[in-house]
């Protein structure tokens, strides 16, 4: 293992408006990425609206560029929808690459989303537990409510608007299961979805939102991402966190917010 200058991480052809949050010294990363841009490109030309402005290869599921010692390569190590934005993790080496990949495998990795949705949950912590089906077809995923692979979650109301904004809630999000899209629709699934969803969300108020606001993006948000990781004979934690956007907050107007909330609901 050699360690990541720092250089490196400095001169990475970052997309448009894609930041470097926090890096280790054994080349794991965190990128802060904004909404609307793609975790890798998908077709020829998507290149300027990725992660990171140039060549993917899939097949090893990293980026590759020319510098003056030769080839660069950044291994993407999950992925976020393009309308989601925050956290997304990358690794400077393939080994570590492969390391990181397996705590995901293995659900070691805790991430928490915030998200604006229209309405408010019944009680301030729930737990969510669900049984989804997941497709994918021709590179798109859809994932319905009604299936045999097991989702859960747990849901903690942060802030609820009022004014304006009182049929809007801020929640933290925190997916113990992994199955794509799976906030989305257990979200969606209480009558709770998220504001902007173009997918599970319901489209009539997504389009008086939009008119009202101007904020046409999807209110989610993957906040913080942290794990403790095994590699080059020790034992390393990492942590990383993106700011909330601002206008998570602005939709819900003036606000009052919820302590101290006790036991969980399930549902």
């Amino acid at each position: 293992m050699s360690a990541v200058a720092d250089s490196f991480w400095r001169e990475l052809p970052l997309g448009r408006d894609v930041t470097v949050l926090t890096h280790d010294a054994n080349g794991l990363a965190a990128l802060g990425k904004p909404a609307g841009m793609l975790s890798h490109p998908n077709a020829a030309g998507d290149e300027p609206k990725s992660l990171l402005n140039t060549r993917y290869l899939p097949d090893g599921e990293y980026y590759e560029w020319d510098t003056t010692g030769g080839p660069a390569r950044l291994w993407l190590l999950n992925r976020l929808d393009s309308s989601t934005s925050g956290v997304i993790l990358v690794s400077a080496d393939e080994a570590l690459a492969t390391a990181v990949r397996l705590h995901f495998r293995h659900k070691r990795v805790h991430k928490v989303y915030n998200a604006v949705v229209f309405g408010q949950p019944p009680a301030p912590i729930q737990v969510w537990r669900d049984l989804l089906t997941v497709q994918k077809r021709g590179g798109h995923v859809r994932t319905s409510a009604m299936g045999h692979i097991p989702a859960e979650s747990r849901m903690t109301i942060l802030r609820c608007g009022i004014g304006g904004g009182k049929s809007r809630t801020l929640v933290r999000l925190e997916p113990l299961t992994g199955r794509s899209h799976q906030l989305r629709v257990q979200c969606a699934k209480r009558h709770l979805s998220i504001i902007g969803d173009q997918t599970y969300g319901d489209f009539a108020r997504n389009r008086e939102f939009a008119k009202a606001t101007g904020h046409k993006r999807l209110f989610l948000h993957s906040l913080e991402t942290q794990f403790e990781y095994e590699f080059a004979g020790r034992t390393w934690r990492f942590a990383a966190k993106s700011a909330l956007p601002a206008e998570f907050l602005e939709v819900l107007q003036s606000s009052r917010r919820i302590d101290k909330p006790h036991e969980p609901a399930q549902q």
